[in-house]
């Protein structure tokens, strides 16, 4: 290729470029261009968008024309009932608000009125879709679920609202002929969380299969988030029963998943949030019973409560079954009132635990808020009460770490007398005497701190399940009966969290210092134990930071403040205990006749019994 071709190849180049540059559009005719071309793109859309709804349409219309004819043959009876619009009613009294819907005649939602979630909104209980509550039966050789069927309301009105005369009542029927249906018949009285719920069978004794006596109830229901803290929430949110002795059961709180099958009689069963019920009363009780609780799958709701329930049913002509539906606080004056057992969801604890939390801690808590507002003035007070009461204890078992302080001389002259580890025996046996004759009991210490320590374990069951702390809030705390928090992490810390709870913090610091109060207290029993004096003065007061920092502001603040006082009670009591003069007094009682105790004297003798041995040798 010569030189003037490829000239010429290159201005052709140019010549297209330019010309290509010189006729393109200017800016506004190409988004003229592209405003044309977009409307025609929608047209297009919005023309094939038509047509596929009109074959959905059409398609839709042919699947249920089958599905009507399909019902018809499924259902029987009660395939008119199979279609129909969802409508709403409410019956209402100053406390509930219960949402009944057509389509199932069903609970659809209940609201507390007095109560409010953590966030502020309306206390709703469960709601929608979330909620089934029907019958299950076989109908006409066919398997009916009243969940999924339309009733008819007795009323036109949608608003039913009872006064101190007349109660709010509307009956759900589900026809199947004019003397052939079942009713819900629902009545709901003034200032009570108490609901009347009876089921109302005519004319179906040839229509239901009443082949064992029984007739199953399905309750299903996904609780709703109601509290500050979904994870502490879920802990006290499970499924709770009575049988008709009045034992009580519940499954497992804090597993993610737990179920239980039960085949003699129960009186009721509670879908129990953390602070609030929702209970079913069986006047003559459930034959079996199968129940099953597990961890929703947001956090939007707590847990998903399953159970099916089978109701005592002869199939008469005309035949009532009478049930209670309780939706209230777990509060135990009020649960106490309704004389059924309620009370007992409340987890105050077992055995003597539960009997202090009952008939002491409560009482003296409500005799306090009757004049106190501040719940936070009312745990402070009340610790006070309780630490005045148990303040001879407390002395008792100072003095008895004192008396075995000012004796750890003589102890470490034993000690140098017997180093052998064989000796042990002999050295413990000569400790003994000594503490015998000068007459210092070496658990005179512990015994007063153990029976403090129910007092304890009652407080740690009653701050989390006391529905008074409730959203109370104190200092920087917004909700006595959740964690407090500081300072939100950006991340989360295994056993300890996302955020930093001061109550918390506060409580370990105070509980370090008592500790090592008590330790230092302790003298000669400390060097024998190294491992329990790292164990309690350092060790317990971290793994208390890990295991609060979640728990109720309430619980830490309590201890807290237990803590703080038990500090200051010992300082006063060292300035009123002279070691000089308790030492004196337990030389005084060395120049006493002594009598063996039966533990020295076994000591005795097993250390005889050693020695023989050694000889044997």
């Amino acid at each position: 290729m010569d030189k003037n071709t490829i000239l010429g190849l290159v201005l052709i180049f140019l010549i297209m470029i330019g010309f290509g540059y010189l006729i393109q559009p200017s800016k506004e005719q190409r988004e003229a261009m592209q405003r044309r071309a977009d409307s025609l793109a929608t047209v297009q859309t919005e023309e094939l968008k038509k047509q596929q709804e009109h074959e959905k349409e059409m398609a839709t219309m042919a699947a249920d024309s089958v599905k009507k004819e399909d019902v018809k043959v499924q259902l029987g009876s009660f395939a008119t009932s199979a279609s129909g619009e969802e409508k709403f009613y409410y019956i209402e009294n100053n406390l509930l608000k219960i949402k009944i819907s057509n389509k199932g005649g069903r609970i659809y939602s209940v609201e507390l009125k007095n109560y409010k979630t953590y966030s502020g909104k309306p206390l709703v209980l469960f709601n929608g879709p979330d909620n089934i509550f029907g019958l299950k039966f076989w109908g006409n050789n066919k398997a009916i679920n009243t969940n999924d069927l339309y009733f008819n309301a007795s009323t036109v009105d949608t608003v039913i609202t009872a006064d101190a005369q007349n109660p709010a009542s509307i009956t759900m029927r589900l026809a199947v002929a004019d003397t052939s249906y079942i009713e819900y018949i629902y009545k709901l009285s003034d200032n009570t969380y108490l609901a009347d719920y009876d089921i109302h069978f005519k004319g179906m004794e040839n229509i239901i299969a009443n082949r064992v006596g029984t007739i199953d109830l399905d309750w299903v229901t996904n609780l709703n988030g109601l509290e500050k803290g979904i994870k502490n929430e879920r802990d006290y949110t499970t499924i709770a029963f009575m049988f008709p002795n009045n034992d009580f059961e519940e499954l497992n709180s804090r597993s993610d998943e737990d179920k239980k099958e039960i085949t003699t009689k129960v009186k009721w069963i509670d879908f129990k949030h953390q602070f609030f019920s929702s209970i079913l009363i069986a006047k003559d009780g459930f034959l079996n019973t199968n129940l099953k609780v597990q961890k929703s799958a947001d956090d939007e709701h707590v847990k998903l409560m399953k159970t099916t329930l089978s109701l005592p049913f002869r199939n008469d002509k005309d035949e009532t079954i009478n049930l209670n539906i309780f939706f209230g606080p777990n509060r135990f004056k009020t649960l106490k009132n309704y004389n059924q057992g309620f009370e007992k969801v409340i987890p105050l604890g077992h055995n003597i635990i539960r009997w202090i939390n009952r008939y002491v801690i409560i009482n003296l808590f409500n005799l306090l808020g009757s004049w106190i507002a501040s719940y936070g003035i009312i745990i402070l007070l009340m610790t006070i009460i309780i630490k005045i009461v148990f303040f001879p204890l407390t002395y008792k078992s100072y003095l008895s770490s004192a008396k075995m302080r000012v004796l750890k001389p003589q102890v470490e002259e034993i000690n140098k007398k017997y180093p052998k580890k064989e000796d042990a025996m002999k050295k413990q046996q000569a400790v003994m005497g000594l503490y015998k004759k000068v007459g210092v009991n070496p658990m005179g210490g512990c015994i007063p701190m153990l029976i403090q320590f129910p007092i304890l374990i009652a407080m740690f069951r009653f701050f989390p399940a006391s529905f008074e702390l409730r959203q109370q809030s104190f200092l920087w705390a917004d909700d006595l009966s959740s964690y407090d928090s500081i300072l939100h992490l950006p991340f989360n810390i295994p056993w300890y969290g996302d955020h930093v709870s001061l109550f918390t913090l506060l409580m370990a610091i105070a509980l370090f210092i008592s500790s090592k109060m008590n330790s230092d207290q302790m003298g000669d029993a400390n060097s024998q134990m190294p491992g329990m004096k790292f164990m309690m003065t350092w060790m317990m007061p971290i793994m208390m930071v890990l295991w609060f920092n979640n728990y109720s502001a309430g619980l830490s603040y309590y201890y807290f403040l237990s803590n703080v006082i038990t500090i200051a009670q010992t300082m006063v009591i060292r300035r009123f205990v002279d070691d000089d003069a308790l030492l004196a007094k337990l030389h005084a009682n060395s120049k006493k006749t002594v009598t063996k105790s039966k533990w020295q004297a076994r000591l005795e003798a097993m250390a005889k019994q050693q020695e023989m041995q050694k000889k044997k040798r």
